[in-house]
């Protein structure tokens, strides 16, 4: 039995029924729920204090879970992706299946598939996108570690993960990378 084996039953069950979590990504520590259910994903503006019209970042298993969400994927998506140099989150046009408070104003969604057994234990398990935002107040700085969440945001949220809760590895946010539709890329940051 994997050692998170709790946490990830704890947190299937939270976002089947609406709710929200706190966990430790392929990067800091977030905020999650399902990414297609947008009564949860409200939950998360709520919590945050962030604008609803701001975009979020969903977490995907694998390639086959990101084409299901693509309605005009690349033909060569995988090899695009294996290129890719660290957590790299993909801000990609035409989204299908996510829900709309979740994307930009344009329709556009960042994916990121995480390199990290906890989150693709669960994103497997669920079988549906993950909401993944920093699990802070809006404008507050970014918790690398979970002693650094605010207490706020700890007591509000359905369920937190026990999961590395001691780790104090220090992890780079994301590379963010734009992909246009004649397969080019604008680096974000």
């Amino acid at each position: 039995m994997l050692e998170f084996e709790k946490d990830i039953k704890n947190c299937i069950a939270v976002m089947e029924k609406g709710g929200t979590f706190l966990y430790p990504t392929d990067t800091i520590w977030g905020l999650g729920c399902d990414a297609t259910d947008a009564k949860a994903v409200d939950k998360i503006s709520a919590l945050k204090n962030r604008p609803t019209n701001k975009s979020y970042i969903v977490l995907m298993a694998d390639t086959q879970m990101l084409r299901r969400h693509l309605a005009n994927p690349i033909p060569d998506l995988e090899s695009f992706l294996e290129g890719q140099i660290g957590a790299t989150t993909v801000i990609y046009q035409d989204i299908v299946g996510i829900a709309e408070n979740a994307l930009a104003a344009d329709g556009s969604l960042g994916i990121r598939i995480p390199k990290d057994d906890f989150c693709i234990a669960l994103l497997k398990r669920f079988r549906k996108p993950i909401i993944s935002t920093s699990a802070n107040i809006s404008e507050e700085p970014n918790p690398s570690f979970y002693k650094e969440i605010n207490t706020l945001i700890e007591d509000r949220v359905d369920y937190s993960v026990e999961w590395r809760r001691t780790d104090e590895k220090k992890v780079a946010p994301s590379n963010i990378i734009k992909l246009k539709a004649d397969g080019s890329t604008i680096k974000i940051r």
